[in-house]
């Protein structure tokens, strides 16, 4: 596709803006509707090793996302003279699974726990044996019940738990989701129902019903969507988020 056709692509807001947040690099690329990609951008980031967790700040999470996306629009800009105001489609990917529990309202109760952790061991070992299912020590659930195993006051605070793809779209949708294979990081699914698997579900509140937790594993896990359904749409505090400049329209 030539510069004009691209130009149109995103006059016409043909185009799908791709997020990716790897272990070093977020890169944002949009393409147009043959999925060719007309523009992109980039950000350099490394993980820290703090309090014997491998972690990302929110701050790095967010001054990341800010300068890729910043990046790709001055891209656009430069290539085919013309402002991004808005895109048809965006899509959030992340390193699967890890640990980010928040509570009610919305603070996020210990440092995000990266896949590359291995501190779950006594976990991941018990639980497979109990869904008698293969269960990594670097899955959310390995992490939450290693957690419970632990005594981490935190878990009695938890409202919602997710991982880095499924924060970042709630945080620009305000919907509390996950496409089914990021949800798959989290606690094995059922291929028949496309759900959490009742019977592993049923099997860890057992487990954990002597804590008295006020909440259930379903209450806390995102909700799973299969490809097709509608995730949300841009909001207004979710424009302002990725796009600092605020030319970046809601919707």
């Amino acid at each position: 596709m030539g510069a004009a056709e691209a130009k149109q692509a995103i006059l016409d807001n043909r185009t799908a803006l791709g997020i990716e947040f790897g272990s070093t690099r977020i890169k944002a690329v949009l393409v147009d509707g043959n999925n060719a990609p007309i523009a992109s951008g980039g950000h350099e980031w490394e993980n820290r090793y703090e309090n014997g967790v491998w972690t990302y700040s929110l701050e790095d999470i967010w001054s990341g996302l800010q300068d890729c996306y910043q990046q790709m629009a001055k891209d656009v800009e430069e290539k085919y003279g013309v402002e991004l105001t808005s895109v048809g489609a965006i899509g959030i990917s992340a390193m699967m699974h890890g640990y980010m529990p928040f509570d009610k309202e919305g603070n996020l109760l210990v440092p995000f726990r990266t896949w590359r952790n291995n501190i779950t061991g006594e976990a991941s070992r018990k639980l497979s044996e109990l869904f008698q299912y293969n269960i990594p020590q670097r899955w959310s659930i390995s992490h939450l019940y290693q957690a419970i195993l632990n005594g981490e006051e935190h878990v009695d605070q938890i409202s919602y738990l997710t991982m880095l793809a499924g924060y970042i779209h709630w945080q620009l949708t305000g919907r509390k989701v996950l496409g089914i294979g990021d949800a798959s990081g989290m606690f094995p699914i059922n291929d028949k129902t496309h759900q959490y698997d009742e019977t592993m579900v049923e099997k860890f509140g057992k487990l954990i019903e002597d804590k008295h937790y006020p909440w259930t594993l379903t209450g806390i896990l995102p909700k799973i969507l299969v490809a097709g359904e509608s995730a949300g749409v841009l909001t207004e505090e979710g424009a302002k988020l990725l796009d600092e400049s605020g030319k970046l329209q809601a919707g």
